[in-house]
């Protein structure tokens, strides 16, 4: 044990060396060097995107803002509304039985349109969600979430639902990184590190958004894209007919290939791994990949859909690095990201050279 940590020490040792004698490099260069790095981070819609800019608030920034916080608890409390709308209407499209008293609460609560101006968290809702919850039908219609659209992070939500109510509720970090807010425009967050300025972009991923995205390709130093391996069986919230990760494979090899980044490194993160992990227990990756013949081992299905990317881009195009990531994980997230910033430094060192 001591002698795997003493090796893990002088390598880390051995890094430190190597970024400094980089960010020197750099310092000493005459040229008029832009300061500020920009990381641009794509994918379709729900892979995890927001999630990951919302921890390099936490990582490099203390976190969030009064404001930022109280806009998190108002939108977690709407999350728990439409997430308690979306499991009844299942229950009534499944034909699932509720309890003779929770059918009546469930018939009231479906007269609640799905619109932010009639999802604020009331008294009276606050009551009816709590109860509904309780039934096992609502379980029951949870746990077959791959079937309809509906965040893994809403029994979480329910289950807190009277602490996500109380007057005094403030989210906690887990709340705010389980939140579910579409992104539509931009988002960016801006950090100083290693004598540089970060700027992460984060641009909508539904299929309505794209359209922006090349807005935002020139100057990049790097490219993230995320995509979610739990959703290997789920279809897209736009078209019913397609499935998601086929539209993540798709929209890869069209970024990567793309002009702009042919040059870049492109930082791939296969996000969701937990979930990923969990749901191959149940459903097979051919239900995505009908010439998967492997088991249902994490590391063998990774390693197939591993492939499937790379194989999707030319052999010039070889300048991606796969991370598995889980996006609630803080220290992974932080783990990743000192990767990435790694190879920003030593692709600037080799420009320079």
């Amino acid at each position: 044990m001591g002698s795997k940590n003493s090796k893990k020490k002088r390598r880390k040792k051995k890094e430190q060396k190597r970024q400094k004698k980089i960010q020197n490099q750099l310092k000493n260069e005459k040229s008029n060097l832009d300061k500020e790095l920009r990381l641009l981070i794509l994918g379709t819609g729900d892979s995890g995107k927001s999630t990951f800019v919302k921890q390099m608030q936490v990582l490099f920034k203390n976190g969030f803002s009064k404001v930022e916080i109280q806009l998190y608890r108002d939108t977690i409390r709407r999350n728990l509304v439409s997430h308690t709308l979306k499991l009844v209407k299942a229950v009534e499209d499944f034909n699932l039985n509720l309890s003779r008293e929770n059918t009546k609460l469930a018939q009231d609560f479906l007269s609640i349109e799905d619109e932010e101006s009639k999802l604020e968290l009331t008294e009276k809702k606050k009551g009816q969600i709590i109860q509904l919850w309780s039934d096992k039908a609502m379980k029951q219609v949870f746990e077959r979430r791959s079937e309809f659209q509906i965040p893994d992070s809403a029994a979480s939500f329910l289950d807190q639902a009277e602490e996500i109510s109380s007057s005094d509720y403030v989210p906690t970090k887990d709340h705010i990184l389980g939140c579910r807010i579409p992104t539509t425009g931009v988002k960016e967050v801006t950090f100083s590190s290693d004598d540089f300025t970060w700027r992460i972009i984060d641009v909508g991923g539904q299929r309505s958004e794209r359209r922006k995205w090349i807005h935002h390709f020139e100057n990049i130093s790097i490219l993230i894209y995320v995509v979610a391996l739990s959703e290997y069986n789920l279809k897209l919230f736009e078209e019913q007919n397609i499935n998601r990760m086929i539209e993540s494979l798709k929209l890869f090899k069209q970024i990567v290939t793309n002009e702009y980044f042919v040059q870049k490194d492109c930082m791939l993160l296969f996000n969701k791994m937990d979930l990923f992990e969990e749901k191959l227990k149940t459903i097979d990756l051919e239900v995505c990949f009908s010439n998967y013949t492997g088991s249902n081992d994490v590391d063998e299905a990774v390693e197939f859909i591993s492939e499937k990317f790379l194989n999707s881009v030319e052999n010039k195009y070889r300048n991606i690095h796969i991370f598995r990531s889980t996006g609630t994980d803080t220290n992974r997230i932080q783990k990743i990201f000192e990767e990435i910033k790694s190879s920003v430094l030593e692709g600037i060192q080799n420009d320079l050279d």
